[in-house]
């Protein structure tokens, strides 16, 4: 994005574009026909998939693909509904007009997205709304109040150990549960090391955890353990293989995430964890390589 201030007109321009990408009639896309459920439950293992993958896809058709891949569960990555030209964030300008558009976008637009969902037969089993130490407590709320029109209790957030507080008083108003995600930058504010979830969770009641089990091979721990100790506090999972000591995501079964026993310990002990794939290694096509983590998995939950 340029780095000049957009007048009141280009950014009417932006909010409207963006409004009419989610708000296009139904009977104007593919979805004529509502279809039944897809199921990618697998021995028990619920298999989705955070729509984060398919970033480079708009929504309609990052859902046909999911749809394609056989996927019917999905982590709703707020990015694929909010102006992609004002994610910029190094621009406190458009980080401000991210804001205002927050605030201002109407409910109509998250409802849509649930009944096109719907009738996909795509279940949303988690909204991903990043929720950070810049955020107002009322750019906090219109999360929770998105996420209940995109047909969900549960929230993922990015998010800072400093905020979960404010971030649980909203939550157990809105009786819905938010799991903060873990990156692998270990930093005394960032979610990153079990002793960060827990001092993160530490005095509320409704703040979970989004464990990136990739994320936390990168910065140096054991994610079997850590759901062994902690999976009744787990909301989802994000699935992805990574290198040891802060190394790159990498193609499944490539890395040093463990995932085959991840998967199987989920399995195993009928753990009703959402495991999302989560798809960032640099491949040659979106669709094609998410098939093929979709495919490694259910390999591995059918074996």
């Amino acid at each position: 994005m340029s780095r000049h201030i957009l007048n009141r007109r280009e950014w009417g321009k932006i909010v409207l574009g963006s409004l009419a990408s989610a708000l296009i009639p139904f009977d104007a896309t593919a979805d004529v026909v509502k279809i039944g459920p897809i199921d990618s439950r697998f021995r028990g293992v619920l298999l989705g998939v955070q729509s984060y993958s398919f970033r480079d896809l708009n929504l309609d058709d990052a859902r046909q693909a999911m749809r394609e891949i056989g996927i019917g569960s999905c982590e709703l990555w707020a990015g694929h509904l909010e102006p992609r030209e004002l994610r910029d964030d190094t621009d406190a300008r458009a980080r401000e007009e991210l804001r205002r558009w927050r605030l201002r976008a109407p409910l109509s637009l998250f409802y849509g997205v649930r009944e096109r969902f719907d009738r996909a037969g795509i279940t949303i089993n988690a909204y991903n709304y990043t929720m950070r130490d810049d955020f107002t407590d009322e750019e906090i709320e219109v999360g929770f109040r998105q996420a209940r029109a995109l047909g969900t209790r549960i929230l993922t957030s990015s998010s800072n150990v400093s905020t979960a507080q404010r971030i649980d008083r909203v939550a157990r108003r809105y009786r819905m549960y938010v799991g903060l995600h873990n990156h692998s930058r270990i930093s005394p504010n960032e979610i990153a090391t079990p002793e960060s979830f827990q001092r993160a969770m530490r005095g509320t009641s409704n703040i979970r955890i989004n464990l990136d089990v990739g994320h936390f091979v990168a910065a140096g721990f054991d994610p079997v353990a850590f759901i062994r100790r902690n999976h009744a506090r787990i909301v989802t999972l994000h699935i992805k293989d990574r290198k040891r000591d802060q190394g790159p995501p990498v193609p499944f079964g490539t890395g040093d995430t463990p995932l085959r026993a991840i998967l199987r310990l989920l399995r195993d002990n009928g753990y009703k964890i959402p495991a999302n794939i989560e798809y960032e290694y640099a491949g040659a096509d979106t669709r094609l390589e998410v098939k093929r983590c979709f495919e490694y998995c259910k390999r591995i939950l059918l074996s």
